[in-house]
């Protein structure tokens, strides 16, 4: 199993790669590029799917969307799903040393095509599995050659997002394709619920689908005036002005404990006098938790989804999850959605209102339980395989000649095990507290893919902030 590596180098030679750049790229020319590839992933995300029917089948994984950075009938269906899960495992089998990588620069590459190559091989298997279990219809129905069109789209498009993100992390754009993918998909959907100008007729008469729209439309052509400002905070199937100011107070609480840190007091061992301060936030290790508890939740749900289409009376499908259409938009014929009713698929979902909470209280227990156990043992794990714990601090600190305030060389890591694994582990938890109380205050988006947005957008501040200061000083210096 060591050397598993190795024996993937004819296969990886194989593959599409990107060329690191030759040169520094600046921040203007990075700042298009990322531009450019936020334009064709927003495009791939409204470019329907050849071949599929219109409003065929129910949306299986509509409760998912955000978190996945896809969206229904188009070539990004399948979203980041692939290239996230290919990461996480790559990421926890060589934390765990079932494959072991060295720090040269090869077994670095070896890695990271590694990790490509079982990227791809998701998008094909998930590909095939999503046209196999009757996404689209039944295959039957559709036709060997038309469901084979449908899968190659969908394994192709995953492939483009996989190099989309590899052109992002050599260096041409700024931070990563899917911190991108997810913030872009997550602020689109965000927008268009609060005021998208698209108007539905419901049983109540026309309404439009927008929030904000909908809350003066109403104001303006209701008579009874607190009957149309109750509903625009109330009505239901439909985003309401409620949601709007929720997912509004979820984007400050983010943001305001984005800026809690510990800063321990640091000097220099060559440079005397000079001192500098090591900050340990309370978010330690950013929103991998989160993520990772997305690509374990999505995992599950899909291969639930796998099981309940092909074999829906079995016992294993049954404890994975029974799931049922519904109809979840106020419009009068519209497609519905697909929902776990049973099973662990349906328990590790969010409830769908605050009713649920009286109506079946061990589910929202057990939900609330799952998601903030997850996310500490997720964010202790990270720390672990990813080179962030405290031995490997103290590590980085000696190799670049700093030391304690106050503290021996050798007493670094224990100095640093007292703030780490606790930072890790709270900061976890204070994570899937805010997702759970999103999910149940109804925050648009979901409270884990309004997470992502949040902090992904923060990161790429204080990424755009390091940059232009970078630049600044460079032409300072230049």
């Amino acid at each position: 199993m060591p050397r598993l590596l190795p024996s993937l180098r004819p296969f990886l030679q194989a593959l599409p790669e990107v060329e690191a750049p030759d040169r520094k790229i600046i921040y203007r020319e990075r700042l298009l590029w990322t531009g450019v590839v936020m334009l064709i992933f927003l495009v791939c995300c409204n470019l329907p799917l050849y071949g599929v029917p219109v409003n065929k089948s129910p949306d299986p994984f509509y409760w998912m969307r955000v978190m996945l950075a896809s969206n229904r009938g188009t070539l990004m269906e399948l979203g980041i799903a692939p290239i996230v899960t290919s990461g996480i495992t790559m990421q926890v089998l060589s934390g765990w040393g079932i494959i072991t990588v060295q720090q040269s620069k090869d077994d670095r590459g070896l890695f990271s095509g590694a990790q490509k190559f079982f990227g791809i091989v998701l998008c094909f298997v998930q590909a095939f599995l999503y046209v196999v279990c009757g996404t689209y219809g039944p295959v039957s129905e559709l036709g060997f050659a038309l469901a084979f069109i449908i899968g190659l789209q969908l394994a192709v498009a995953g492939c483009v997002v996989i190099i989309l993100d590899e052109l992002m992390q050599k260096g041409y754009g700024i931070g990563s394709g899917i911190s991108l993918f997810i913030a872009a998909n997550a602020c689109e959907n965000v927008v268009w619920k609060s005021f998208a100008p698209v108007s539905i007729q419901t049983a109540r008469g026309t309404e439009y689908e927008g929030a904000v729209i909908a809350f003066f439309h109403l104001l303006f052509t209701r008579s009874d005036k607190a009957r149309a400002l109750k509903e625009a905070f109330t009505r239901g199937n439909l985003p309401n002005l409620w949601n709007v100011i929720i997912t509004v107070v979820v984007f400050g609480c983010i943001v305001f404990f984005q800026g809690w840190r510990v800063e321990l007091p640091i000097k220099f061992q060559k440079y005397r006098g000079q001192q500098a301060t090591y900050p340990i936030k309370l978010f330690y290790t950013g929103n991998m938790s989160i993520i990772m508890y997305t690509a374990l939740v999505s995992n599950i749900a899909f291969f639930s989804q796998v099981l309940h289409a092909r074999l829906p009376a079995n016992l294993l499908t049954r404890l994975m999850g029974s799931w049922e259409e519904v109809l979840v938009s106020g419009k009068e014929g519209a497609q519905g959605v697909m929902i776990p009713t049973s099973g662990l698929a349906y328990y590790i979902s969010p409830p769908r209102s605050l009713i649920e909470l009286f109506t079946d209280p061990f589910h929202a227990l057990f939900y609330i339980v799952f998601v903030l156990v997850t996310c500490a043992l997720f964010s202790k794990t990270w720390i672990e395989v990813s080179g962030s714990a405290p031995r490997d601090v103290a590590k980085q600190l000696q190799n670049q000649q700093m030391v304690m305030k106050g503290h021996r060389e050798t007493g670094m890591g224990s100095v640093l095990n007292r703030y780490i694994p606790t930072a890790a582990a709270f900061g976890g938890m204070a994570i899937g507290a805010i997702c759970v109380f999103a999910d149940f205050m109804g925050a648009i988006g979901g409270g884990t893919g309004l997470i992502l947005a949040v902090t992904f957008v923060y990161q790429y501040y204080e990424l755009l902030s390091k940059e232009q200061g970078g630049d600044s000083l460079d032409a300072l210096m230049g």
